[in-house]
């Protein structure tokens, strides 16, 4: 059994496991939620976090449980403890070669997997990963993958991303898109920095990333109306799919003082399908 393809986003917000408290709120904050065994959790407080996900349960459509690492003693505890709800998608982290799986539900079927490639294997390995027919997504992460290049810093004094995160990024959604499945932006882990969460949200929007994961609920928000066009963009992409007339053979024609065919067509179609799914996220980030 195939997993069906993942379409939850664009804004997907983690929540310790271990805060049940925060689950609704976060469920109502974003559109999906990610529950958090892994680093959002004190070690001390795992346990805990695996009875609050059985005792505190959450839509399944609408959630993603993060698990500990392939190859730690707390992956098989999490894995025990998920047998007793009903979430079907699980994200990897530090997701690479040693991902053998598939990982199983307790009705045998495999988990959905979202894996996250955070370190240099993992990112090496992502088209593999993508190949996989249990992996649904593939998620990308910078703090992580500095780490395990010895590293110290994955943004330039001005915010922005230093080469190696930016290659990272690139490599993630590429090998997520050649085999037409879902790619995950980063958290940006500045909580203050609005703008930039806004900003590196609609650039990832425009390059084609289904989602945006997000530490904090006033960034799902600045994400959702990032992701969002404006009226202006979808007026345009209107204009663009109405008065082209480009043949269904293909081929290109001159239209608003542009040169336009099909991959623009198919740019304006994105626009169109953003401002249906994601009309939500005009009302701006909450501050």
């Amino acid at each position: 059994m195939t997993p069906e393809p993942f379409t939850l986003g664009p804004a997907l917000l983690f929540c310790p496991a271990d805060r049940p408290d925060r689950f609704a709120k976060a469920a109502d904050r974003a559109d999906g939620v990610i529950l958090d065994l892994e680093d959002g959790v004190d070690p001390a407080a795992r346990a805990a976090a695996r009875r609050a996900l059985r005792e505190q349960p959450l839509d399944p459509a609408r959630t993603i449980v993060r698990v500990n690492a392939v190859g730690t003693p707390d992956h098989e505890a999490d894995l025990a403890a998920l047998a007793g709800t009903a979430y079907t998608t699980i994200m990897l982290p530090k997701a690479d070669g040693r991902f053998v799986g598939p990982l199983l539900r307790s009705d045998g079927a495999p988990y959905a997997v979202v894996a996250l490639c955070e370190t240099a294997a993992g990112v090496l390995a992502a088209p593999a990963l993508a190949m996989r027919p249990d992996v649904v997504a593939l998620a990308w992460g910078a703090e992580d993958l500095v780490a395990s290049l010895g590293g110290t810093s994955s943004r330039r004094p001005d915010g922005t991303y230093r080469d190696v995160a930016r290659h990272a990024r690139s490599t993630v959604l590429l090998a997520a898109g050649a085999v037409g499945k879902a790619a995950v932006d980063a958290v940006h882990v500045d909580l203050e920095d609005l703008d930039g969460v806004t900003a590196e949200a609609r650039d990832a929007a425009a390059c084609g990333f289904t989602a945006t994961m997000c530490v904090h609920p006033r960034h799902a928000a600045a994400v959702r109306a990032a992701y969002a066009p404006t009226d202006e963009e979808v007026e345009q992409a209107r204009s663009l799919l109405d008065g082209a007339g480009v043949p269904p053979s293909g081929g290109a024609v001159r239209a608003g003082g542009r040169m336009v065919d099909e991959p623009l067509l198919r740019h304006a179609r994105a626009v169109l399908s953003r401002a249906a799914n994601g009309a939500a996220g005009r009302a701006g980030p909450e501050r």
